[in-house]
């Protein structure tokens, strides 16, 4: 057992974990955030996309004592923020999610994209998301919600 210490979501946690337990089992299993989803448990899918160090990280194969004095962000951590508040009102009202099983990682991974300024056109943006998968919309209202999002962002801005 290895002790661990991060920044979990702006709070500092500390925990016990086997060497081999994931960052994905770490959050969801020891402590309770279960907005990280596990597709394939490979790194391909990009369901379990969480921040860690500001950086988009595939949490099912990334060791939780790797983590250890990082700071790392789920889902659940995005409650204030206020692009990922634009980049959920894009979603909706573009239909961008379907059962929502991959919403977590793919909102996470489209802050991402946005943030570093990689959503300039469609094409684009589907390169940018290639590595997160979503087996029900067909990408298309994803597409729309990314460019909503980011039309959304740069009026806010022209307005402040």
């Amino acid at each position: 057992m290895n002790e661990i210490g991060m920044t979990l979501n702006g709070r500092k946690v500390q925990d016990r974990v086997e060497g081999r337990c994931t960052l994905a089992d770490f959050v969801r299993e020891q402590q309770g955030l279960t907005g990280t989803h596990l597709g394939c448990e490979h790194g391909v899918c990009g369901a379990c996309t969480v921040l860690m160090d500001g950086k988009p990280v595939r949490s099912c194969i990334t060791f939780a004592a790797a983590a250890d004095g990082s700071e790392v962000r789920t889902i659940e951590g995005f409650d204030d923020d206020k692009v990922m508040a634009v980049i959920r009102r894009a979603f909706s009202e573009e239909h961008g999610l379907q059962c929502g099983f991959c919403t977590p990682g793919m909102l996470i991974t489209i802050r991402d994209v946005i943030e570093r300024g990689v959503a300039t056109d469609q094409k684009a943006i589907r390169v940018a998301l290639a590595g997160n998968i979503c087996r029900c919309t067909g990408y298309l209202g994803i597409v729309r919600s990314v460019q909503r999002a980011v039309a959304l962002l740069e009026e806010g801005s022209q307005q402040s």
